[in-house]
């Protein structure tokens, strides 16, 4: 199976083949860029541009040369819904939900407008809100959390050709890690923002944020519903979902 398109199309492709019976084989995948960001394609250390990745992908097929990786999935009144890369509860979510709007009205997605998104809504006060809160087995409750990131891998996504990693340690070979804001301060966000975008991207511990990391499972709530997002997809506002992680169920070429 090969697709040509962005991260919305993957998560699209990748749930219709996992939702293949048991009694047929599963086909093996392979991804070819065609979006604005190619997170999940990029994070598999395959090229951005599409004939290059073409070559890539070939040169895979050839030679016979697949690996498995582990997936997200997520379960909720509402979902049962397969990520490759992250899902997000709040900011992150908002931004794609205005940007998803701001396309169908003749508008470009581009790092440019994800950013002056993200910013407007920052500044707007619209991401204020500490109405989440994260539960993991193991660890004890954390409330008041402003906006929250799930990832199956690094980085959480790119600005341009700079990775932003606020979980750099994720990894498709592992568990689930987490990210959340406990602060919505605007030089401690600024400086937070700053790290994602560096080398090493943020530290496991630090100022105005919590992190979790290679978790099997996980339980994202809130008071009252917030916008909720997959694989830069926005499906809507939700109240509460449940985030596992499923390992080695997806069979790539590349």
């Amino acid at each position: 199976m090969v697709s040509l398109g962005g991260d919305g199309t993957i998560n699209e492709v990748v749930n219709g083949l996992l939702a293949t019976p048991a009694e047929f084989t599963r086909p093996s995948f392979a991804a070819l860029p065609g979006g604005s960001a190619n997170v999940f394609i990029r994070a598999l250390g395959l090229p951005g541009a599409p004939v290059e990745a073409t070559g890539a992908v070939l040169e895979a097929l050839r030679s016979g040369r697949q690996r498995t990786v582990g997936l997200g999935r997520i379960s909720s009144e509402e979902d049962d819904r397969y990520f490759t890369f992250c899902a997000g509860f709040g900011w992150d979510a908002e931004v794609v939900q205005e940007v998803e709007r701001q396309r169908l009205a003749g508008r470009r997605a581009s790092p440019s407008l994800y950013a002056g998104t993200a910013l407007k809504l920052f500044l707007r006060g619209d991401v204020r809100a500490p109405s989440l809160r994260v539960e993991v087995p193991g660890h004890d409750p954390v409330s008041g959390l402003y906006s929250a990131l799930v990832t199956n891998t690094t980085p959480w996504t790119y600005a341009g050709s700079v990775p932003v990693q606020p979980t750099p340690r994720s990894g498709f070979q592992l568990g689930l890690d987490a990210f959340a804001l406990t602060q919505v301060h605007t030089v401690t966000t600024a400086r937070l923002l700053l790290r994602m975008m560096s080398r090493k991207g943020v530290p496991p511990h630090g100022r105005g944020y919590v992190g979790w990391h290679d978790e099997d499972t996980l339980t994202i709530s809130s008071h009252h519903p917030r916008a909720f997002q997959i694989d830069g997809e926005y499906l809507g506002p939700r109240k509460r979902v449940n985030f596992h992680s499923i390992p080695k169920v997806l069979r790539i070429f590349g």
